[in-house]
């Protein structure tokens, strides 16, 4: 049975081995075969990585842009209420289009630099490990590592709802993130 949902059985590929696995996949996006487990297993801790990453960027943005943009001499960049600029709230619009080309080539070389990493670790490869850890917060032995990947599978999972929050938030009750948080 599911350790997420102890009235419903837990799915054959879900069997606790992975960091966070508490057998909870209700829609099936895990895949019929490990591989695809691995892959989603993966995307998760990437999305929950630039979701933590969000969740104290936003409200800092709201609080420091307008003074940091002014001390720099650019034009702030939050929307009219003084929201974060996001999808849901119209603030895209006033992003330099060259900032997401820059962003996306970023993004594309760090990806592309932990499937070298992939590839030269085979068997030894840690899902999600793109190599870089400078405070060298990752542990040796075998039983801590996977102590530290549930922890940051589960804060990576608290974020991305946190992110969902501040959006709806936002959205739907014009509301700043920093005025309730």
């Amino acid at each position: 049975m599911s350790q997420a949902l102890p009235f419903v059985a837990r799915p054959k590929l879900l069997d606790g081995t992975l960091p966070g696995d508490v057998g909870f996949d209700p829609l099936g996006f895990a895949g019929e075969d490990m591989d695809s487990l691995l892959y989603m297993h993966e995307a998760e801790i990437k999305h929950g990585r630039l979701a933590m990453l969000a969740v104290v960027g936003w409200p800092l943005a709201e609080l420091l842009d307008k003074k940091l943009a002014a001390m720099a001499g650019f034009p702030d960049l939050l929307t009219k209420t003084g929201e974060s600029p996001s999808l849901l709230n119209g603030g895209l619009k006033k992003i330099n289009p060259a900032y997401w080309v820059l962003i996306v080539g970023i993004s594309g070389l760090i990806e592309e630099a932990a499937d070298i990493k992939k590839k030269e670790d085979g068997k030894n490869y840690i899902i999600g490990d793109c190599g870089f850890d400078p405070l060298g917060l990752f542990p040796v032995e075998r039983l801590q590592k996977k102590v530290m990947q549930t922890k940051e599978i589960k804060h990576g999972r608290i974020a991305m709802m946190a992110v969902v929050g501040f959006a709806v938030q936002e959205a739907l009750y014009r509301i700043l993130v920093v005025a309730e948080t």
